[in-house]
Formats: C-alpha cells, structure tokens, sequence
C-alpha cells in the first residue's frame, strides 16, 4: 500500500496519488496476476467474499478457477488479447462462493486485472430491462441542441440507473462547470444552474475521467480493503482502469458533507477534451451492474459525439448570423454621411455578434461611440491599445487586465476581456468590444440559507464553500475569446478596413476632381462629374457639394425654386434620423410644433444635417447636443450648440470659406472636403437668410436665421 507522506488535504490534494491508492472499495474483490501468471495482488476481502475459490497470492492462474470454467477462461483469454492499457475491459456475469457476482478484466501493462462486483437483488433488477438502452439511445438521436441532448440524457441515465439525482455539468474554459439540467427526485434540493470551480475536480482526478470514462462509488461511508502483494516494496499497483478503484479522502469528505451515500459519473470527452459529465447521487448505498453501467458509458459516448456536432452546427449558425450584421454594418459605413460615427448605430449588433458586453469606436483619436463604459476610460484605453504591437493583422484580444497600467485596470473595473480591432492606420480607426469579469454573472454552488456539514477538512468541501474560495480568486477574468469569435472578427475586421480605404479613396478622388474645377477656372457651365456609380451614393454626395462649391466660385450660386416647407417638422425628421444613427449620443430638442416658411425643402435638409451632424461629431462624446427653434418677429432663429473648446482664430478664418488665401480646411477636414459649413451658408443666403459662428463657454453655438 503507497501510504501519503502527510495527511490529505486542499493544500495537497492536486498531489495525491489517487491512481495508485492501494486500496479498493469494499463490495468487490481484486486479483491481478504478473506476466509469469502467478496472484502477483489480492484485496485482503478475497477469502471472505470467494471462500475456497480464492487464489493464493503466488498461485498460477491455470490452477484457479477462472481457468478451469470455461466461460471465466474465455473472458481471460480475451483480457491478455487485448491491449495493454485497460481501455477495453470485459465483462461477465458469475457464480462463486454461493453468490453471483460480475467479473471485468482489462489489462494494466503486462498486469492482468480480474475485478469481482458481488450482484444484490436490487442489482439484478435493474439489469431486467435491456431495451431501455435502446429506447435512450433513440430518444438521444432525435435531439438538435445541446441542452435539448443533456436533458435526454440526464432523464434517461436515471431511468437506467435509478439514482435519486442525475446531473449534467458542463465545464467552461477555466474548467469551473455548470449544471446544466437534472433529472431529481422531488424531494432533493435542486442543484440545476449552479456552478462550481474546476478545483472540486483537481488535475489528477481529471486525467482519469478521461482514461476511465465511467466511475462507481458504491458506498461512500465503507471501509476501503488494502491490497496485499506477494513481493512487499514493489510498485504500487496502478488501478486507473479499475472498477474497484478506492475514492480519495477529500471526495469523500465532499460527498459526505452534501449527505451524498453513493455516486457515480460518466465522462462527456469531446474532441479529446473533458467537455462535460453526467453525475449520479443516491442518498443511499446503490450498486449499480457493470453491464448497466457499460450501457451508460456507451450512451455517453453517443452524446458526445451528438453534442460535437450540435456545437458545430450551432458556431456555423452564429457565423452566418454575423455575415448579415457585418454586412448591414460594412454598408452603413460606405455610404453614411458621418462615416466610422455611423457605426455607433449598429453597437448592438456589433456586441451581439460576438457575445461582448460593451464597445469603443474611436478614430483620429476621439471616441464617437462608448457603450457600457465612460467616454474618459475609452479615451485613456486607446494609447495603449496603439502601443500594443505588433498587432496580429490588426487584431488584438486579452481576457485579463494582467501587464495593463494601475491607472487604466482601475479605471476600467470590471471591463477585463478586449478584443480590439484596429481597421485604419490612416485614420487611426479602432472597434473595440468589452467584455467584463466573468465572476458578476455566475449563480451560487450552493443554496446560500442551506447548512452543509463540515468535516474534518473543513467548510471548504461543501458547495457554497468551494464556491467562496472561487469566487475570490476567478477575479480580473473574463470568458476567452473563442476561435468561433475570432472567426467573425477577422472578416469583420478586413471588411472595415476595406471600407475605410474605399471612403479615403472617395474623398481623395472628389477633392482632386475639386481642385481641377477650380483651377480650369469654373464658371457658370461645369464641366460633367467623374463616374459616381463604383463608390455608391456617397460619391454621389461628395461629387455634388464639388459642383456646388464650383457654381458659387463660379458666379452661378444656388439657384433655388422656393416652395412653402415646415421647418420644424424638416428639423425633427433629420434630428431623428441623426439619433438612429448615434443611439449613444443625447439630442436637447427644443422647437415649437409647426415653423412655416419659403424654402427649398432637399437644400434646407442638407444645411439642417451639416449643422446637427457637425455637432454630433465635434462635440464632447458625453454630452448632449442642443438643438433650439424659435421664431424671432419675421424671422426663424435656429441655434444647434455642442460642447466643445472655441475654434481657434486661423481655422475661424476660413470656417464659411475653404478656398481663401492660406486656408487649410480644404486639405485637413479629415473625412469630408470641408466644404459643409461653406455651402450651408450659401443655402441659407439663397434663402434671404444668414449662418453665423459664436462661442458661449462652453459650448460651440451656430446661428441660422431665415425669414419667415
């Protein structure tokens, strides 16, 4: 026996040697026989539960009885046939001693492993009815969804087994589990939705969920039976595979403080990996046969391949989802007036499409969009992000604050998962989607009012206690960006910069259309515009304030047929439009119900959405933009006020005139010719009107004033 070196406890259980424990439990027999084919191993129970029909240690195995019944030789033969690492056990049913029992044998290295399970009544009846693992089966095939599949299973394990309670975990990617459904008796304490941490399941233990898919605790409170070997001092014998296998003292203690009697659990290994578990408690000793058993593990293995294939349709399903809101987006971003600003009115399919929280839209170094986090913290976020390279094609992701300054982890909280995508260096155009510490949205392991016992170990192993000592140390973590994530950024990322480039490709050929106009010396008669049609509506916009500007330079003005058009009702609509656009961004609206007067209803739409739009765009990101209409004696009074610092004098000069000796808006209007502002002045003189800039600390007030 392989005796701990210290007693077991939290501190050392990832240490224990559960594999080799040099024990048994005590409603079987073990008999392992060496590569020469004598007993090299028994449990020290092998005389009182066989009688005479137990070997000697030492004793060949021809001159047992599993040689000399045939059916017991056949099951050998097939054991030392068969490979070497005990994943392919047989079994059978016996009669020794005056009792029946079940015989599995697997080998274990050049060891043969002979486990006897003595059969009950209770046993036997559970075995009666074999097509009700058919029947499961059938049931389980028929299930789309995942947790359409482990509510099957749960329901129809329980049904096989007769456990009081059948579970179905599903572990995440730190390896805390959920859950997920159960199949109960009414009178236990239900346990579905709750969570756990992958530490009441440490390393080890794992390592053999996967090598044994299915484990049996038959009576959790029974005196585990040592093992004696006939060389003293040799290797501890490895009992991986074993049925009879003895449970640590730490689970023990776990499963009696949670009055659980008996257990059993069966694997759910997909793609080599320890997805998820169906466990079984019984609040009584239960003794569950082999073959019922093995009808389980062979369910299980359906399942995971059923689950496989659900999660695979269900990634190919959210991908697809993604394409289309990638592609409303990708078109709002071509062709909206306000260019990357006009994402903001998609932050909720953006975060919905790859499962996110919260979200930062940024270019040229100012924040146009903040969901779920402060317009400050944002804007501290996107030096960083910028120093993060180099950039994997412009992706970057963390699901931890770890590296990040003091400063910026504390001022994000409990924003800790990243995925940023940079889709312009010319622009220096960034999405950012959050995600926060995962520890604020998980539900208790362990009813808060109910009292477990503690035992020897502690409150640590009882539910609400291991969940305690999670809770404190899962913090500053978020859920992972999985691959299925990344698989929608990537595309998402390559089209946003795509277009981005297409609008910087737009704006370079209308400005450079402009300036040929200009310097041909333009009059009245412009000359035909370059083909708008390739770059959308858009162009189309840019090409027609290029005509614009060229006709009044030109002499030629606005020539504007005026018709009876109701201001306020014109300003509502392009207010709301705005709004739909930027969700995030607070709109003051003050404006009488009907404002009548002689206008052109398209020009005064195009100045009204230069004026509010420049506002949006310009003014502090967590502020609001004021929008007032009144009428004045015979005039209309527009005022649109933004906070925003006072426009310095040399760029004041040529705010309503671009072209101008010495003017720079024509070259560093960023995304537009900066030409808005010059032909919303020559609307509003086309009407008899006037447009003038003012400052009022601290906001940016422009003045429109028409006749009424």
């Amino acid at each position: 026996m392989n005796t701990p070196a210290e007693p077991l406890g939290l501190s050392n259980c990832d240490q224990e040697p559960i594999h080799i424990p040099g024990r048994i439990q005590s409603h079987g027999v073990l008999l392992a026989f060496g590569a020469d084919g004598r007993l090299s191993h028994r449990s020290t129970n092998a005389a009182d539960m066989l009688g005479a029909a137990a070997p000697a240690l030492g004793q060949p195995l021809g001159q047992t009885c599993f040689a000399a019944d045939p059916a017991m030789q056949g099951l050998v033969q097939e054991c030392l046939a068969g490979e070497a690492d005990g994943s392919q056990p047989v079994a059978i049913e016996v009669a020794l001693a005056g009792a029946a029992f079940e015989l599995i044998g697997h080998r274990q290295g050049v060891l043969l492993l002979l486990e006897l399970e003595r059969l009950g009544d209770e046993a036997a009846l559970l075995a009666d009815d074999a097509f009700k693992g058919h029947k499961a089966l059938v049931r389980l095939k028929r299930q789309r969804t995942v947790d359409d599949l482990l509510a099957v299973a749960v329901q129809e394990v329980r049904a096989l087994t007769g456990f009081d309670r059948v579970m179905a975990y599903r572990f995440r990617h730190d390896d805390s589990g959920d859950v997920v459904t159960e199949a109960r008796d009414p009178a236990l304490e239900p346990f579905a939705g709750r969570r756990y941490p992958a530490s009441d399941i440490p390393a080890q233990a794992r390592r053999l969920y996967l090598l044994n898919t299915l484990r049996t605790i038959v009576e959790v409170g029974s005196q585990a039976v040592p093992i004696e070997a006939l060389e003293e001092g040799g290797a501890p014998l490895d009992l991986s595979h074993s049925v009879l296998r003895a449970v640590s003292p730490v689970h023990i203690e776990y499963l009696t403080n949670m009055g659980v009697a008996a257990s059993m659990s069966i694997s759910i290994v997909v793609q080599g990996r320890l997805w998820g578990m169906l466990a079984c408690h019984h609040m009584r000793p239960h003794h569950v046969p082999y073959r019922v058993r093995s009808a389980c593990d062979v369910l299980a293995h359906v399942l995971a391949a059923d689950v496989q294939t659900a999660l695979a349709r269900a990634s190919a399903a959210r991908v697809a989802a993604a394409a289309d809101a990638r592609a409303h987006a990708i078109e709002t971003l071509l062709h909206a007036e306000e260019g990357a600003q006009a994402l903001a009115g998609q932050a909720e399919a953006l975060t919905g499409m790859l499962q996110a929280h919260g979200l930062v839209l940024a270019e040229r170094g100012r924040v146009l969009a903040a969901t779920g986090v402060a317009p400050e913290v944002a804007r501290e976020l996107l030096p960083f992000l910028a120093a993060q390279t180099p950039l994997h094609s412009g992706l970057w992701h963390c699901d931890n604050l770890d590296g990040m300054p003091p400063a910026l982890r504390e001022a994000l909280g409990p924003w800790c998962g990243l995925l940023a995508l940079r889709f312009s260096d010319a622009t220096d155009g960034w999405l950012v989607l959050l995600r926060k510490e995962e520890v604020e949205t998980i539900a208790w392991g362990g009813r808060p009012d109910k009292v477990y016992r503690h035992g020897p170990l502690g409150p640590r192993l009882t539910p609400r206690g291991s969940f305690e000592v999670w809770k404190e140390t899962v913090r500053g973590r978020c859920v992972p960006w999985s691959e299925t994530d990344l698989e929608i950024a990537r595309p998402l990322l390559s089209e946003l910069a795509r277009a981005s480039a297409a609008r910087s490709a737009d704006l370079d050929r209308a400005r450079s259309h402009l300036l040929a106009l200009l310097s041909a010396g333009v009059d009245g008669a412009a000359p035909e515009p370059v083909d708008p049609q390739p770059a959308g509506s858009r162009m189309q916009r840019l090409v027609a304030q290029v005509l614009d500007a060229a006709r009044v330079r030109g002499g030629t003005g606005l020539d504007l047929a005026l018709a009876p058009v109701d201001l306020a009702q014109l300003l509502q609509a392009v207010v709301d439009e705005l709004q739909s656009a930027q969700p995030a961004q607070r709109f003051v609206r003050e404006w009488p119900r009907s404002l009548a007067l002689d206008g052109h209803a398209a020009r005064l739409r195009q100045l009204l959405v230069c004026l509010v739009g420049n506002a949006a765009r310009h003014g502090a990101a967590d502020e609001a933009v004021v929008v007032q209409l009144r009428r004045e004696g015979e005039a209309a009074v527009l005022e649109v006020s933004n906070v925003a610092p006072e426009i310095v004098a040399p760029v004041l000069a040529a705010l309503f005139d671009p072209f101008q000796p010495g003017a720079a808006g024509l070259q560093a209007s960023g995304d537009g010719l900066g030409l808005g502002l010059y032909i919303a002045r020559q609307i509003a003189r086309a009407h008899g009107g006037e447009l003038e800039y003012a400052y009022a600390e601290p906001y940016v007030v422009f003045t429109l004033r028409l006749p009424a």
